[in-house]
């Protein structure tokens, strides 16, 4: 999961319509849901469909490390056997930059009785967990996080009561899915209440609750608001992946971009997740609306983004604040490599990102070097201006690993060609 010294990938644009078939990895969001719900249900369980990438591998490994058994007998399984305990590991639970695992583990170290530090590199470190831990803290849980970003130390005391615990979900809606996934395994039931109405891409909880419904949890949500979860632990269950949203939105635009058809052997429609949402605004180039609300589909936002600048007319991408604290500042990102395509073609307007569209940048040549800030998305959401304009390169293009390893070979296998070492 390290990568080797940062390399450059450049694309060479094609003029050829990209056809053929290309089946997205399994989704990320979800495989480390169910990862971390098997460990804590009693029996064994097959996860089909799974995510094999860097994030899902720290979430596995530090599950080993907590004395859950998880066998791969191939490239889209794991095999998780528990007894629906989680224990104190021997060193801290080091998780990359892999924020659901974080998120997720920090709550659920709550169950164990002993110690647990989890830490992440020097990018994780700088994503804030603060209103989650104030959570733990008002249930119960003996929690310190000096920084309000990782490193985090849990004195577990074996689980929690339950009750009442507010949080604040407007950062983060993995805060909220932790709590929930936690709770199932409390002694008493657990309300979980948002103290305000903003939540970062809703949808989430909404893939949170299916999967914790697959393994037997109950959750209602009152009248009142939020979420109150029955303290009945989970039982051992196979569970099928669906394929990853978010890794979908590269393949959806790289089909509008050359005019192409690519199958990914699913329809738009069955997606459960939130960044399905963008395959609507995807269909509608090169007429995309004026303002594109990305709340609730934010790491389709990148995509969007780069196909904006395509687009006939400048697009407008508000309710994203929250994507300056992702990966890395993604607002800043983005308007860096687009004003490197050329200046002033991405501009950040307080948490706003204004993309100056112009149809003819298409067949030009502007050579360009994206800085990726070793975030995968940013990687692979240029690559798509390189498609159509000649010059675009990908600086540590290796990062892709975090959710999609085989990306560069999924663009290869549709025609595209490469100036570099595909990693």
């Amino acid at each position: 999961m390290t990568h080797s010294a940062p390399s450059k990938l450049t694309i060479l644009p094609t003029t050829a319509a990209l056809t053929g078939r290309v089946m997205p990895p399994g989704s990320k969001s979800i495989t480390n849901r169910a990862l971390l719900v098997a460990a804590l249900a009693k029996g064994t369980s097959r996860l089909s469909g799974a995510l094999k990438s860097d994030d899902t591998r720290y979430m596995a490994q530090a599950l080993r490390d907590m004395g859950v058994a998880i066998d791969e007998p191939d490239a889209t399984s794991f095999i998780v056997t528990s007894d629906g305990k989680l224990r104190a590991p021997a060193k801290p639970l080091f998780l990359g930059n892999a924020g659901t695992a974080t998120r997720f583990l920090t709550a659920a170290a709550a169950l164990v009785d002993g110690t647990v530090v989890v830490d992440g590199d020097e990018h994780m470190r700088k994503r804030p967990i603060l209103p989650l831990v104030q959570a733990l803290t008002r249930l119960g849980v003996a929690i310190t996080a000096p920084s309000g970003c990782p490193p985090v130390t849990i004195q577990g005391q074996g689980g929690f009561e339950g009750g009442l615990v507010e949080v604040d979900g407007g950062l983060s809606s993995q805060y909220v899915s932790a709590l929930l996934m936690a709770g199932a395994c409390a002694r008493n039931p657990v309300d979980v209440v948002l103290t305000g109405q903003e939540i970062g891409a809703r949808g989430y909880v909404d893939l949170t609750l299916a999967t914790m419904r697959a393994f037997g949890a109950q959750v209602s949500e009152p009248e009142s608001g939020g979420w109150r979860i029955a303290p009945t632990g989970y039982v051992a269950t196979d569970y099928l992946i669906e394929p990853d949203a978010s890794a979908a939105t590269y393949l959806w635009v790289a089909e509008v971009l050359t005019g192409g058809a690519i199958d990914l052997g699913v329809p738009a429609s069955a997606f459960t997740q939130p960044d399905a949402k963008a395959h609507a605004l995807i269909a509608a180039f090169p007429n995309l609306p004026a303002e594109i609300d990305g709340s609730q589909m934010q790491d389709a936002v990148p995509t969007l983004a780069v196909l904006a600048a395509f687009n006939r007319t400048p697009v407008r991408f508000t309710g994203i604040a929250n994507l300056r604290v992702k990966e890395c500042d993604r607002i800043a990102a983005l308007a860096q490599g687009l004003s490197r395509i050329r200046t002033g073609l991405g501009v950040e307007e307080g948490d706003d990102l204004l993309v100056a569209s112009d149809p003819a940048l298409a067949g030009q040549t502007l050579p360009a070097e994206i800085d990726t800030f070793a975030d995968h998305r940013i990687a692979m959401s240029f690559a798509l201006a390189g498609l159509k304009i000649g010059g675009v390169t990908i600086l540590d293009p290796a990062c892709v690993a975090k959710t999609y390893p085989d990306y560069w070979r999924a663009l290869g296998s549709l025609g595209v060609r490469f100036e570099g070492e595909v990693p």
